[in-house]
C-alpha cells in the first residue's frame, strides 16, 4: 500500500484555538488519517505549534514570562486540548525545535548558494528607547481609518484595514510604549520569488488539477498577480537565527528568519523530531525525499494559508535544488463563522476548543464539524443547528438504534446474540443497501469530500433504522420468535459495522460500540463489500453488554445555557 504523509497547518502558539481553526485543518486531517490507517495504508500525520513571530513575544511579555517558557507552556496546553479531541498525530512538534532550526538554516544556505537569497537595505522604524528596530506588529497607534487606538503597524484589528507603520497616528513601541521612533536603514534577506516564478507556475500546473477548486484558484490567482521578492528576516529576539557562518553581519545584528519562512519547514522539522525519538527504526528523509515516489503528501488548511503552501513554500523547496517531497494535494477549507460573524481568538468571539470539551465529549463536536465542514463555501455555527444535528443524527439515528436493539434483545433473549432463523429476503436487501452506502462513503472519503462522507455515514445509520421499522421485532416476536431473533442478530451486526466504519468521525463512541460485543478475535479494521452484504461478523451466542447512552439529547435549557454563555443571534 502507498505511504501517506499528512500535515495540517500549524496552529499558532498564541492562545487556545477556536472551532474554526479545528475544522479547517487538524480535524479533517485526523479523520482522513484514521480512515487511511483502517484501509491498511502506512500513514504519518505530522503537526506542530507555530512558535515564532511577533505575537509570541508580545503574548509572553503580557504574561511576564520569557518567550521560551511561554511557548513551552502554551504548546502543552494546546496539545492537551488536541488529545481531548482524539487527534491521533504521529508527532505534534514545535517550530522552535533544534531540528527545525537546523533544517531551516541549511535550506537558507542552499537558497543563497543557488542565487535565490540576497541582502537588501530597507528603511525601517527604529525605537531609540528600546534600542532596536521594530517589526510592523511591534508598532501600535491610532488607525487613520476607524480611530481604533491599538491598531498594529501591519493591520487594524478593529476595521481589518491593511496598514503600514507610517500610516498610524501617534505611533509608539509595543515594547516600551515610547513614541521616540525614527526611520533608519537596515539590511534584511530577501527570497527572490520573482526568479522562481516560472518554476513554481510549472509545478502548480502539474498538480493543481488534483486539488479542490478553492486551493487551485487561490494558487493561480497569486501566480497571475506575480510573485514578488519577499523579506525572510525580522528584528526579533525569538526565532531561527540567521546563521553566522553565512551572513555574519546580519547574525551579529540579531536577525532571525521570518515566521512565514520557517513555519512550513517545521513539517520537515517535526518529522525529524519524530524520527529522532527512535532513529534505529525511523528515517525522516524517506518521507521527504522525492526519490521515494511511493509517498503521497496531503496538506490540510484554511484558505488563508493556501498562498504560503501552494506558492511560497514550493518556491523555497524548488530553490534549494534538493529533491524535497512537495505536496500532492492541498485540501483547503473556507471559514466556519459564528452566527454569521468571524470567530476571533483575540476578541474571544465564538466557541473555543477547550470550552467545547468542557461542555460535551469530543465526538459530539467531531461529527458536527465534519458534517458541516466549510468546503464549498463559508458556513456558520449556530447553537440551534448544533443542537438539532446532535439530537437528530447522533442521539436519535445512531444512539437510539444501538440502545433499543441491545436493550430489547437482552430483555427477550438474554445477554447473548440470539440465533433465530437464517437470513431472508429483507436481510439480503439490507446487505445490498449497506454495501452500496459503504462504497459511497469510501468514495467520498477518498475524494476528501467530508460533508458528503458524513452524509453517507448518516445514511448507513439510517438504513439500520429503516430495517428495524420494517421488521418491527417488538411485533414480530409475538408470532415468530425466530424471526425476531434474526432481526435483532442482524441489527447487532449493523452496530458492529457502524463501530468499525464510524471510527474516523467518532472514535471514542466507535470503541464503546465495538466493545459491547465480547468477540475475542475481533481484529477487523474495515468492512469489505462481501462482509457488508453478509452482516455476520457477530455470530449467534456472542455475549454482549449494553453501553451507557452514547449521545445525550440536548434540551431547550441546554440551548439557552449555551447561548447565554457564548452569545448567539440575539447578541
Amino acid at each position: 500500500m502507498a505511504r501517506h504523509l499528512i500535515t495540517s497547518a500549524l496552529p499558532y502558539i498564541n492562545g487556545i484555538k477556536h472551532l474554526g481553526n479545528m475544522v479547517g485543518s487538524m480535524l479533517p486531517a485526523d479523520v482522513y488519517s484514521r480512515y487511511l490507517r483502517q484501509r491498511g495504508h502506512n500513514v504519518l500525520y505530522i503537526c506542530a505549534t507555530d512558535e515564532h513571530g511577533t505575537p509570541a513575544e508580545l503574548a509572553a511579555k503580557e504574561q511576564g514570562l520569557p518567550v521560551a517558557e511561554f511557548c513551552a507552556q502554551a504548546h502543552d496546553a494546546q496539545k492537551a486540548v488536541y488529545d481531548g479531541f482524539s487527534l491521533a498525530f504521529d508527532h505534534f512538534g514545535r517550530s522552535s525545535s533544534p531540528q527545525n532550526r537546523e533544517i531551516t538554516q541549511e535550506i537558507a544556505r542552499e537558497l543563497k548558494a543557488n542565487g535565490f537569497i540576497e541582502e537588501r537595505a530597507i528603511r525601517q522604524v527604529y525605537s531609540v528607547t528600546d534600542g532596536r528596530f521594530l517589526p510592523d506588529r511591534y508598532i501600535i497607534g491610532t488607525c487613520p481609518h476607524c480611530g481604533y487606538d491599538k491598531a498594529r503597524g501591519d493591520q487594524c484589528e478593529n476595521c481589518t484595514r491593511v496598514l503600514d507603520p507610517t500610516d498610524l497616528i501617534e505611533p509608539r513601541s509595543a515594547i516600551s510604549g515610547s513614541s521616540d521612533l525614527e526611520i533608519r536603514e537596515t539590511k534584511h534577506l530577501f527570497l527572490l520569488q520573482s526568479a522562481l516564478a516560472g518554476e513554481v507556475e510549472a509545478w502548480v500546473d502539474e498538480r493543481a488539477d488534483n486539488w479542490p477548486v478553492l486551493a487551485s484558484s487561490i494558487a493561480r490567482k497569486w501566480l497571475t498577480e506575480g510573485l514578488h521578492d519577499r523579506a525572510i528576516t525580522r528584528d526579533l529576539d525569538w526565532g531561527v537565527p540567521v546563521p553566522a557562518d553565512t551572513w555574519p553581519d546580519l547574525a551579529a545584528d540579531g536577525k532571525v528568519f521570518y515566521v512565514w519562512f520557517d513555519a512550513p519547514i517545521e513539517y520537515i522539522g517535526s518529522t525529524k523530531e519524530w524520527a529522532d525519538q527512535d532513529p534505529e527504526n525511523r528515517d525522516w528523509r524517506s518521507w521527504w525525499w522525492e526519490s521515494d515516489a511511493d509517498v503521497h503528501y496531503t496538506q490540510f488548511m484554511g484558505k488563508d494559508n493556501v498562498p504560503f503552501h501552494s506558492v511560497m513554500f514550493p518556491a523555497t523547496q524548488l530553490g534549494t535544488r534538493s529533491p524535497w517531497k512537495k505536496v500532492d494535494v492541498i485540501k483547503a477549507f473556507n471559514w466556519l463563522n459564528y452566527y454569521g460573524g468571524k470567530f476571533s481568538t483575540s476578541q474571544r468571539r465564538g466557541v473555543f476548543t477547550h470550552d467545547a470539551l468542557e461542555i460535551l465529549p469530543a465526538d459530539y463536536w467531531r461529527y458536527f464539524m465534519m458534517a458541516n465542514a466549510p468546503e464549498s463555501d463559508d458556513s456558520s455555527f449556530t447553537w440551534e443547528h448544533f443542537t438539532a444535528t446532535v439530537n437528530k443524527d447522533l442521539a436519535d439515528t445512531l444512539g437510539n438504534f444501538v440502545n433499543r436493539v441491545l436493550s430489547f434483545s437482552k430483555k427477550r433473549f438474554g445477554d447473548e446474540v440470539p440465533a433465530g432463523s437464517a437470513s431472508g429476503e429483507a436481510e439480503a436487501k439490507l446487505g445490498t443497501e449497506i454495501a452500496r452506502l459503504l462504497a459511497e462513503y469510501e468514495e467520498q472519503m477518498e475524494a476528501l469530500q467530508f460533508r458528503k462522507a458524513a452524509a453517507a455515514l448518516r445514511a448507513l445509520w439510517s438504513a439500520g433504522n429503516s430495517y428495524l421499522e420494517e421488521k418491527a421485532p417488538w411485533l414480530e416476536i409475538k408470532t415468530d420468535m425466530d424471526g425476531a431473533a434474526l432481526t435483532l442478530r442482524t441489527a447487532m451486526n449493523l452496530i458492529h459495522l457502524y463501530a468499525v466504519v464510524s471510527e474516523p468521525f467518532i472514535p471514542a463512541t466507535a470503541k464503546v460500540m465495538r466493545e459491547a460485543f465480547a468477540l475475542a478475535d475481533d481484529t477487523a479494521t474495515w468492512v469489505t463489500e462481501a462482509e457488508a452484504k453478509a452482516l455476520d461478523a457477530v455470530p449467534a451466542g456472542t455475549p454482549f453488554t449494553i453501553p451507557p447512552v452514547l449521545f445525550a439529547k440536548l434540551t431547550d435549557d441546554d440551548l439557552a445555557t449555551y447561548k447565554e454563555r457564548f452569545g448567539g443571534a440575539d447578541e
